[in-house]
């Protein structure tokens, strides 16, 4: 079997990054902030169309020279990469405007510390993007079935053996307790499991009738979620002042009134 990255230039593993590609150009043009990270699969530039000044790309294992030239020619134009942990990103809490996480959460050894991890640097009403093969699809039953069959060697894998299926249910539960609101979520690649580029274009017809009958049974789910703060409050420039007393009087309750003595004159 093919590795992921080998998989990725056959033509299902084209049509799903084309699909990926398009999702994050129209989701992420619009974000704002200074500081987006990409983390993991170079074989898509999930921020080519963000405008922040300060863009990074960010994988787990050193790149060879062949990567590094796929890499330059996926992102287009000059792009700092660096090696990081998913789970200890070298970056301060509350340092990132945006985190994509181009089927980084399936690929990691510990999906939900990953994913703290990604809470923690963001900043409040920070942005993360999560893409991931959808395990309720007619991929995911092809691999499930392969993997069964498999035992008796009597079927190939048709999607790489690495990684774990992460269903979107689960991943929405794991955002939700992690102080995440779930802004968005697309379905699409709805192609039936083969391999050869002319039987795939044959069957285009399919994503049409996918996204109108069985929308979430798609092959591939985008998800953008904002972090939201429990407590948080933004503050404006007087945030500092002391607030005034106001010189009014207080009534005090369940309070008898002091007796009154009058002198009385002979």
């Amino acid at each position: 079997m093919t590795g992921l990255h080998d998989w990725f230039q056959t033509p299902p593993g084209q049509y799903l990054l084309a699909w990926e590609q398009a999702r994050f150009d129209e989701a992420l043009t619009d974000v704002f902030g200074y500081h987006a990270l990409q983390l993991g699969l170079i074989d898509i530039d999930a921020l080519h169309a963000n405008r922040m000044p300060h863009r990074w790309m960010a994988v787990e294992t050193p790149l060879a020279a062949d990567a590094f030239k796929h890499l330059e020619e996926a992102t287009r134009e000059p792009r700092w990469a660096m090696v990081a942990d998913a789970t200890a990103l070298p970056f301060a809490e509350n340092s990132l405007d945006l985190v994509v996480l181009p089927h980084t959460l399936e690929l990691s050894s510990d999906p939900h510390a990953a994913l703290r991890e990604v809470q923690r640097v963001l900043v409040h009403e920070g942005k993360v993007a999560i893409t991931g093969l959808n395990p309720a699809s007619l991929w995911g039953l092809r691999q499930y079935r392969a993997r069964f069959y498999g035992r008796f060697g009597s079927e190939h894998l048709f999607l790489p053996d690495a990684g774990q299926f992460i269903g979107h249910w689960r991943l929405s539960d794991w955002l939700r307790l992690l102080e995440f609101e779930l802004e968005s979520i697309s379905f699409g690649c709805y192609l039936p499991a083969v391999r050869g580029a002319g039987t795939l274009a044959r069957f285009r017809w399919m994503d049409k009738l996918g996204q109108r009958w069985w929308p979430i049974f798609g092959a591939g789910y985008f998800i953008m979620a904002v972090k939201r703060t429990r407590g948080a409050k933004l503050m404006g420039q007087n945030w500092k002042k002391s607030p005034k007393v106001v010189g009014a009087p207080v009534s005090i309750a369940n309070r008898t009134p002091t007796p009154t003595i009058t002198e009385k004159r002979p």
